[in-house]
């Protein structure tokens, strides 16, 4: 006997409300099913609902499996890829209302005052601690954060040695860090 009979006897008894045969076929199959689901819901504890959606459906419609038409597998993957992709529709769905909904009262996913707000004080905070920087060291984080130039470029545009550049970059960040970390 394959394995593939054994699945196929395990789901016409689990048809006449066979609990230990419900119980066998889902031992043997779990994993499988909770895969497929995994691969088109692509969320764990969405799978997890699809499959146990779908073995209670199995539960209810295995008097519907006919070994003529396709082996128990197959029935099973049916129903776990219909109730995946239904769950899939149903998250769309659902997304695109509320999407629909914001749209229309002008909602917003975040409070944009609260959030320019924020960026203001930060950017404040900032300039205040490039402000208790040395000259040199602000001049050289500037010139490479704001303006975009590497060590090198620093170095050459200030006539200094790249050791040098590395090394007030190095003591000014480390003290933009301490700063920054008293202002929080």
């Amino acid at each position: 006997m394959t394995r593939a009979d054994t699945l196929d006897d395990l789901l016409s008894a689990v048809a006449t409300g066979d609990r230990a045969a419900f119980a066998g076929l889902y031992d043997e199959v779990a994993g499988r099913v909770f895969g497929l689901a995994l691969r088109v819901v692509r969320d764990r504890a969405q799978a997890e609902e699809v499959a146990q959606e779908a073995f209670l459906e199995v539960w209810r419609t295995a008097a519907r499996f006919d070994r003529a038409k396709g082996s128990a597998l197959s029935f099973l993957f049916a129903i776990t890829h219909r109730r995946a992709v239904d769950r899939v529709r149903a998250s769309q769905a659902s997304a695109d209302r509320e999407r629909r909904v914001a749209a229309a009262t002008g909602d917003r996913e975040y409070d944009e005052v609260a959030e320019a707000a924020e960026a203001r004080f930060e950017r404040g905070q900032v300039r205040a601690c490039l402000d208790a920087l040395t000259g040199a060291q602000r001049e050289a984080i500037t010139m490479a954060y704001w303006g975009g130039r590497t060590y090198r470029e620093v170095a050459e545009a200030l006539g200094v040695a790249l050791p040098t550049v590395k090394t007030r970059m190095r003591d000014g960040l480390i003290r933009l860090r301490d700063c920054l970390q008293l202002a929080i």
